[in-house]
């Protein structure tokens, strides 16, 4: 068996723990009693499915110390997931009582979920709400390490006994599961976790560098593969959310296709061109859908300042992220569609620089960096969809960062289609009424098309359907009707 230094005695000489297991290396994401996160000795005696212990102290045998009638019984740890070994030990060094979930097979007991549990005497965890089951999520969404025999060399100290975003609870997540984070990024969070702890820096350097690793942290930092997408379930998700389009569904699917050879993302993103209220915006969320990634907005006619995008210098004592930082914290992963409204609005505001050039390093998936963070974010999971009314508006520079799809205006025909058979359906389930509380002849239907006929886009619909099943409710339920016919006539006194 190999010998591993786990830990110094008190007199500070070095004790030798004798490792009994040997470590698999796994990505899976999920485990089962199958798939289980490790493997302890049952050959003596079987263990109950679920059972209450604790990981021993790593000065003795790893092994873990099944808690059985009023007394304990050891059994070895056999074989370990690699991503596991760092946790492992920082169980068995805090004493942390744990719940096993596990099955009893031939080669051992299997063991595939580990929570934690109150037990009188056992020391509590860093954070109480979930900070143990927020540490195993990480590790299996992660990939196995390139080298499973080697521990973390940097153990940090421990800090004040906090919630999630204490240094104590960043200190543990780093010693457990520092491995999943991407190289650069666990090389930024020892110095900051350094600085935070420093009592040489200023308070507010330390709440600074507090508040940038509570943001990091909470980030899942995904790598660049993506599964395969199922291409009927991608379009049925289009045929649900958009009328016709024909052209532009191709171009998502061809898109699907692309993922799924690739496993990548396409180098560029989309650029959607039309007319307001054509459903460019309702084209991003369908898309977010299909590639079942979350999704953040920008709207550039709104910011004013690249300030507001790439964050604010830690010098400042108000200084923040910036818009973009942000939403990597909201989505809680690196991996997420940008959806940039009106980014042909976007002006070069107080002088300080136009920003929408702000924007070519996210869209260049080289690498982000803000200015309250100062780390580099990776962006290769990045996919961008952008908005605009007059793509002629844009930079050049911009453009080249996208595929663009025009969105042509709905005809007359499709704006009927699209008013009688979604709009008004959706608004009437909304409101509850029921079938055959409202009818529209053909004739009112066409008096409605007359009147919205050099409106681009069928945002105005969507609102004419609102107020004419308003109306018509406020009829059945004040003038006692059972049903409401409208007529040209009627349509033009209400929307007229």
């Amino acid at each position: 068996m190999p010998v591993f230094d786990f830990n110094s005695s008190p007199q500070g000489t070095t004790v030798e723990t004798e490792c009994t297991y040997t470590v698999f290396r796994s990505s899976e994401k999920t485990t089962s009693p199958k798939r289980p996160i490790m493997v302890l000795d049952n050959s003596k005696e079987e263990w109950a499915h679920h059972s209450i212990g604790s990981f021993n102290n790593p000065s003795k045998r790893t092994s873990f110390e099944f808690k059985k009638d009023g007394g304990s019984v050891s059994a070895d740890i056999l074989q370990i997931d690699a991503r596991f070994t760092s946790l492992l030990k920082w169980l068995g060094e805090h004493h942390i009582p744990v719940l096993l979930s596990g099955k009893n097979r031939e080669d051992g007991y299997a063991v595939y979920k580990i929570r934690e549990t109150t037990l009188a005497g056992g020391a509590k965890l860093s954070a109480s709400d979930g900070f143990l089951q927020f540490m195993i999520e990480r590790l299996l969404a992660s990939d196995a390490p390139e080298d499973a025999a080697v521990e973390d060399e940097d153990k940090e100290e421990e800090g004040d006994d906090m919630k999630l975003t204490s240094l104590q609870s960043i200190s543990d997540f780093m010693l457990c599961a520092g491995r999943t984070l991407p190289d650069n990024i666990r090389l930024w969070a020892r110095r900051n976790l350094a600085v935070a702890k420093s009592h040489e820096v200023t308070q507010e350097e330390r709440r600074h560098a507090q508040r940038a690793l509570s943001i990091m942290m909470n980030i899942q930092w995904k790598n660049n593969y993506f599964p395969s997408i199922d291409p009927v379930a991608a379009r049925k998700i289009l045929d649900e959310e958009l009328y016709g389009m024909e052209k532009v569904k191709q171009r998502i699917m061809e898109t699907v296709i692309q993922i799924n050879r690739t496993h990548t993302l396409p180098a560029y993103g989309l650029l959607l061109a039309g007319p307001a209220g054509t459903g460019k915006s309702q084209i991003a969320y369908a898309v977010a859908r299909i590639l079942r990634l979350p999704w953040t907005t920008l709207d550039m006619s709104s910011i004013n300042d690249p300030e507001q995008l790439t964050g604010s210098s830690r010098i400042y004592a108000n200084a923040k992220p910036g818009i973009i930082m942000e939403a990597f914290s909201m989505a809680g992963e690196s991996n997420l569609v940008f959806i940039i409204n009106e980014l042909d609005k976007a002006t070069s505001g107080k002088g300080n620089g136009n920003p929408a050039d702000v924007l070519l390093t996210l869209l260049d998936n080289l690498g982000f960096t803000d200015n309250y963070i100062e780390c580099m974010i990776p962006t290769g999971g990045v996919y961008p969809i952008a908005t605009a009314n007059d793509k002629s508006r844009i930079s050049a520079p911009l453009m080249s960062r996208f595929a663009v799809i025009d969105i042509p205006d709905y005809t007359i025909e499709e704006k009927k289609i699209i008013f009688s058979r979604f709009a008004m359906p959706k608004v009437l389930k909304r409101m509850g009424l029921r079938e055959g509380e409202v009818v529209i002849p053909e004739d009112a239907l066409d008096q409605v098309m007359e009147l919205y006929r050099n409106t681009s886009g069928i945002r105005d619909l969507e609102q004419a359907a609102e107020h004419m099943a308003a109306n018509a409710l406020y009829q059945i339920e004040v003038d006692h009707l059972e049903h409401v016919v409208f007529t040209p006539e009627s349509v033009k006194q209400l929307l007229g």
